[in-house]
């Protein structure tokens, strides 16, 4: 098994060697199923663990059929080209053929995080216009409360129930794929052609569907390789905690995983505990995982993570800085280098580190990824000199970039300027053509991995009926990277304590995300605000600091 890098013994020659080879005619469930089914119908692409540990797999002939089935059953419902399908699923064999079968339709597949309360499902189904949603029974309860508001929604698919009653809207996946046909052509789309909508969170607003086309897959492939040491090798597998509506989760492991024939592990875990982390990548032989900041740090918790026969040769991280002291935790516990990397939802995998062919400069981004034009540009988008600071930017045209924000053409034209798509996030670069992050130059906030708007938090807190006004920013964590911390002044007559601050956390929980809700909340009479009336968060993040360091000195 080879990959699309040159496997080179140095970064010059593998970037200054490579060349994208983009065909005019493309299809993800051409490329991650159908060639494998149809070459090596008996090699597993799928390893599914229950809560039970009981483990099944799913071969690439089966997943064909099963997508073919799903297909099949999607035309006869009415989807047609270039409609939305949402997919809210944990990791299972049923989100991945869902996927494959959306793709195989020509549809634009809709990743949903299960763990999305009713407000986040409420704006991605009503904005993209959503026609199906499949999901499951765990996530009914929450879609029962904002069903009425989504009108265009005219099917829901469950895959283990019919749920609680026909007035619901409910259809038995099971029951429709067991008479459908396993024979399905998949359309013939251009590479450029829609193929999925990921939304990602920002700061002003709601949070915005990146659209991306069937060439993201190609354009990934060397963000996958190349910090996975020259992946794929025939004895890889892959697993990760991330959720796979996520792009770390669906672009950074599944779909790159099943287009090179290497099988991927599902297993959803209710909590991240370390010792069943370790105990599953021993049992299944994982090789290979992508393993945000935050679940490594808890990794590092376990006192005796050598008594676990892990044999991983690839870890790659992304979304936050790691540091030295968790690099090497790494090495000694693993016998590798986790090499970090870096993007966004819209572009991404765009920087990165293969301690295999490069040194490796402890809190440096990386280089720019083969393939991808990388640079650090000012206001007008021109090169800045080596060691200034400016706007970390991508040139296109580049295969891995989206298409536009969905129903927001002024966002996409501000992500541009020129032919650099700007990542929102401020850097410098050495002389070695290292990048170094400096900071955001927005307000998102990451934690554990995610990218979550603060704006979306504040609108969810102020429905809270004795929260009066609220202003969110990101607070420094060891653990997390960084938490959400919310800012709240709260109706007259309100008592301050810590039964409506777990009351507002828990009301955050049940209608934004689980992990959106705030882990610190400071009560405050008033918040500051510019002569408009917007809340300044920098304000907010200098109290921050300053109520940090006194708590370090109590300490």
């Amino acid at each position: 098994m080879v990959g699309i890098l040159p496997q080179l013994p140095t970064y010059e020659e593998c970037y200054e060697q490579f060349r994208w080879s983009i065909p005019d005619r493309f299809n993800i469930a051409s490329a991650v199923c159908d060639r494998h089914a149809a070459t090596h119908p008996d090699r597993p692409a799928l390893l599914y663990e229950d809560a039970d540990g009981l483990a099944r797999s799913m071969t690439f002939s089966q997943l064909r059929a099963q997508a073919n089935r799903l297909a099949n059953v999607l035309q006869h419902l009415g989807v047609r080209f270039g409609d939305r399908v949402a997919i809210h699923l944990p990791q299972s064999f049923e989100a991945a053929f869902a996927h494959v079968a959306a793709y195989k339709i020509g549809a634009v597949a809709l990743p949903l995080f299960s763990l999305f309360g009713p407000d986040a499902l409420r704006h991605r189904l009503t904005d993209s216009g959503a026609r199906i949603l499949i999901t499951c029974t765990d996530n009914l309860p929450v879609l029962g409360s904002v069903r009425d508001d989504l009108g265009s929604l005219e099917h829901i698919l469950v895959t283990d129930s019919t749920g609680p009653g026909s007035d619901f809207g409910l259809a038995n996946l099971s029951t429709l794929l067991a008479t459908a046909s396993e024979e399905f052509a998949t359309i013939n789309t251009r590479a450029d052609d829609p193929a999925m909508l990921i939304y990602t969170s920002g700061t002003t607003g709601d949070p915005k569907g990146a659209l991306h086309a069937h060439r993201v897959l190609l354009g990934h492939l060397p963000g996958v390789e190349f910090p996975h040491r020259n992946f794929p090798k025939n004895d890889d597998l892959f697993w990760t905690p991330a959720d796979w509506a996520w792009a770390g989760g669906l672009l950074d492991v599944l779909l790159p995983s099943l287009f090179h024939g290497i099988p991927v592990l599902a297993k959803r875990f209710a909590k991240f505990e370390p010792e069943a982390v370790f105990q599953l990548m021993a049992r299944h032989n994982v090789r290979n995982t992508f393993m945000p900041a935050t679940a490594l740090r808890m990794l590092r918790q376990h006192p005796h993570p050598e008594k676990f026969p892990v044999a991983l040769r690839s870890i790659a991280s992304g979304g936050e800085a790691l540091g030295e002291d968790l690099i090497g935790w790494g090495r000694d516990t693993f016998d590798i280098t986790i090499n970090e990397f870096y993007g966004q939802t819209e572009v991404n995998l765009v920087v990165g580190n293969n301690a295999d062919v490069m040194p490796i400069k402890s809190g440096s981004m990386g280089r720019p990824i083969p393939g991808h034009q990388v640079g650090i540009v000012d206001e007008q988008g021109n090169e800045v000199a080596a060691g200034e600071i400016g706007a970390v930017a991508v040139r296109r045209p580049d295969p891995v970039m989206f298409i536009k924000y969905w129903n927001n053409p002024d966002a996409t034209r501000k992500k541009f300027v020129n032919d650099w798509c700007l990542m929102g996030d401020l850097a410098w670069k050495d002389d070695d053509g290292y990048f170094w992050f400096k900071s955001r130059d927005d307000d998102v906030i990451i934690s554990s991995s995610y990218r979550i708007g603060p704006t979306e938090v504040e609108e969810c807190l102020v429905g809270h009926p004795q929260v009066v006004m609220a202003g969110v920013i990101g607070s420094p964590d060891p653990v997390r990277g960084e938490v959400v911390k919310a800012y709240v002044v709260l109706s007259e007559g309100t008592t301050a304590d810590e039964a409506i601050r777990a009351d507002i956390q828990n009301f955050v929980k049940s209608q934004l995300s689980a992990h959106e809700y705030p882990r610190q909340i400071r009560f405050v009479d008033t918040l500051p605000l510019t002569v408009t009336g917007k809340i300044q968060r920098v304000r907010l993040r200098e109290l921050d600091a300053i109520e940090h360091n006194e708590t370090v000195k109590k300490t």
